[in-house]
């Protein structure tokens, strides 16, 4: 700790000299450098007083013959040198970083230290009243005079002086550390050394030690003191043994006598412990008895808790479930199939059944009868009656559970719809507080009966299907809306036509009957059936003229006419429900070796319905009459049909449509009024 101090003191003092020095140094060249500018400033004015302006470049040259001037120039207020001791310096502009000191510093000599480490002195010329003859009187200066001072030097010196410094902090340093060092060593570390060791052997019990200390008056009286502690210690053990063998032999013959009596209290105290012990034991193991009763209760109430809860979880997950998947379509048809079959199995019901309700007919008409698993679906119309469940659930707008028919001889026994009720369940399909109609469960398949939870469920169910059913019947209807609109403009369009009247209606039956075949999903089918209706619904924007034009089309025509594809898709682009049917319609003119219109695709990339439409719509051409020829017999249409299979039509398909029409029963009526020739001409337009 003292050497850190000593250490800290001297370098703080070194370095508060040094930088005494340095500061002092630099405060001299400073100095000098001022009187350097006003004597180079007060020639100057002498010289410009006496009329000698050319002995100004001359001034400055003399002046800095000195190495350690780097610089000596004048300048004006903007920062270019119009004098300097180098001639080639005149003309030239500072650098940006000293012309911005001088435009910064309002002080009449000023300096800085620049990057090459030179000093850079300015002292601004005042602008006196001699000077007015050739200088403008409101300039307050006419120009600056600048002095460059190297510091090379003074940096040299300044360094030789910090090393200097360095080297005298150290060796003072070091010899004052030694001689603190060799000090401690001999006065105070060694004498209590040599204590310690002592001390060591009194702790191990020997007490003859002695010490000397002679290095200072304090640790020779030190020694003796601990001399003489040492020879007391002695003194007190040999009393402290003597006296505890004494003691000893006076306890032992003590021990025997007292430690009888003790064991014959300790003896009696254990005997009452004993008994004190059996008459708890006794009442621990009827507490205990009552406890294991008391915990197989709990146990059990807690094994039905968590089986009610592990059911109600299950109830949830399935309501949740069913409500997912009844949500999840707007086909009204496939939503109630969906719901009935959900609710039967989630309720493991034999029978279960949607009613709807017509309030203005008073009339519930039943829908997705499903029994057993089996869609029985009887479309049938039933009236209100008091002893109808369904009928009770409307008027009073609340579920009804049965559990055992028996017990409810106000309701009939056997349904309407041919099946006896054993056990049911009925809630009211309502949104907001009008009801549309009923969902109902019948008999349990375990032949067991319904609870009151599963009335909660069929109710909770109940509700999520009435909105869903609700959103779907306003879906169907806006969908039927938008069909209905556009299916009378296409109306519109073939009534102005005599030749074309029933082309979209024919067009479709033949489309559908080919989907059928081709096992479409019901979705799919819908898009045909959709598609094939509007197929000519572009040419809305087609001159009506050109329709009807008897004879040759021209090439302009032509390109008009294969515009009606794009048109129709247009027209439907706003309604998003129909995509796939504006798709259908853009192509149906395509043919399967991609040279069709409007795009001139290739099989590959057209949807089955388009290329379905496209036969159908070229045969339903070929056999009608157009204004410009006779209509086509059968079997020159299906010769044609199969002569361009594979180039303009889909072979499958050719081949399907050829199998349903040599059947001849599902088109009968068409082509009895079909001419019987056979030589009419085979061309057409579709």
């Amino acid at each position: 700790m003292v050497s850190l101090i000593v250490i800290a003191v001297i370098s703080f003092v070194s370095w508060n000299h040094y930088h005494g020095q340095k500061a002092m140094i630099e405060s001299i060249v400073e100095k000098s450098s001022v009187v350097l500018s006003e004597s180079v400033a007060s020639n100057i004015q002498s010289s410009m007083k006496n009329g000698h302006t050319t002995s100004l470049n001359q001034i400055l040259h003399d002046t800095k013959i000195h190495d350690h001037i780097k610089a000596l120039r004048i300048i004006n207020m903007e920062g270019t040198i119009i004098h300097s001791a180098n001639k080639n310096d005149i003309g030239n502009e500072l650098s940006l970083e000293e012309r911005d000191h001088i435009s910064k510093t309002k002080q009449n000599h000023f300096y800085f230290t620049n990057s090459e480490n030179n000093l850079d002195s300015y002292t601004r010329i005042v602008n006196t009243p001699d000077c007015h003859g050739c200088h403008d009187a409101r300039k307050p200066f006419i120009a600056i005079i600048e002095t460059e001072i190297s510091l090379n030097d003074l940096t040299s010196y300044v360094s030789i002086e910090k090393k200097n410094a360095i080297f005298s902090s150290v060796v003072m340093i070091l010899l004052i550390v030694g001689t603190i060092f060799a000090f401690l060593t001999l006065y105070v570390d060694r004498p209590v050394r040599s204590l310690i060791a002592n001390m060591q052997q009194i702790e191990l019990g020997d007490f003859e030690v002695s010490s000397s200390i002679p290095s200072s008056n304090e640790m020779n009286l030190l020694s003796l003191h601990f001399n003489s502690m040492a020879s007391k210690l002695k003194d007190l053990m040999h009393t402290t043994v003597f006296n505890e063998r004494e003691l000893a032999r006076a306890e032992e013959k003590l021990v025997h006598h007292h430690d009888t009596q003790l064991m014959n209290q300790k003896l009696e105290e254990q005997l009452k412990e004993i008994e004190n012990l059996n008459v708890s034991l006794e009442e621990r193991i009827e507490e205990v008895e009552k406890a294991s009763f008391t915990i197989a209760d709990l146990a059990a109430e807690l094994e039905d808790k968590n089986s009610n809860l592990e059911h109600a979880i299950d109830r949830l997950s399935t309501i949740y479930k069913i409500g997912l998947a009844i949500n999840s379509t707007m086909d009204i048809d496939r939503l109630f199939n969906l719901i009935v079959r959900s609710t039967t199995s989630t309720l493991n019901a034999q029978i279960g059944y949607i009613i709807l309700y017509d309030d203005k007919l008073k009339t519930l008409n039943v829908t997705n009868l499903i029994g057993n698993g089996k869609l029985i679906a009887p479309q049938k119309a039933l009236k209100i009656k008091d002893t109808s469940v369904s009928s009770w659930v409307i008027n009073n707008r609340q579920p009804l559970l049965i559990a055992d028919i028996d017990q409810a001889p106000q309701f009939d026994r056997f349904s309407e719809l041919g099946y006896e009720r054993k056990t049911l369940i009925c809630a009211p399909l309502m949104v907001m507080d009008d009801i549309i109609g009923t969902i109902s469960v019948v008999n349990k398949t375990d032949n067991s009966q319904f609870y009151s939870y599963e009335l909660e469920m069929l109710t909770t169910i109940a509700a999520q299907a009435a909105i869903a059913i609700k959103n779907a019947t306003l879906y169907d209807e806006q969908q039927q809306t938008y069909l209905n609109t556009i299916q009378a403009l296409v109306t519109a369009i073939e009534a102005s036509d005599s030749y074309t009247k029933g082309h979209s209606e024919r067009v479709t039956r033949y489309s559908v009957e080919i989907g059928r075949r081709f096992n479409l999903s019901s979705d799919r089918l819908q898009i045909l059936e959709r598609a094939a209706i509007l197929h000519d619904i572009g040419k809305i924007g087609i001159d009506l003229s050109l329709l009807h034009k008897e004879g040759k089309l021209s090439a302009h025509d032509v390109s008009e006419l294969h515009l009606h594809p794009k048109i129709g898709m247009k027209i439907l682009e706003p309604i998003e429900f129909l995509k796939d049917v504006r798709t259908c319609i853009g192509q149906h003119h395509e043919r399967y070796d991609g040279l069709g219109y409007p795009d001139r695709i290739k099989h590959t990339d057209q949807l089955l319905e388009s290329r379905i439409i496209g036969v159908a719509d070229a045969f339903d051409a070929m056999t009608s009459d157009r204004p410009y020829r006779k209509a086509l017999t059968l079997d020159v249409a299906i010769a044609e049909l199969s002569e361009n299979s594979g180039t303009q039509f889909d072979p499958a398909i050719v081949e399907i449509f050829s199998s349903i029409l040599e059947e001849g029963e599902f088109f009968a009526s068409r082509f009895d009024k079909l001419p019987v020739t056979s030589h009419a001409q085979s061309s057409f337009r579709a």
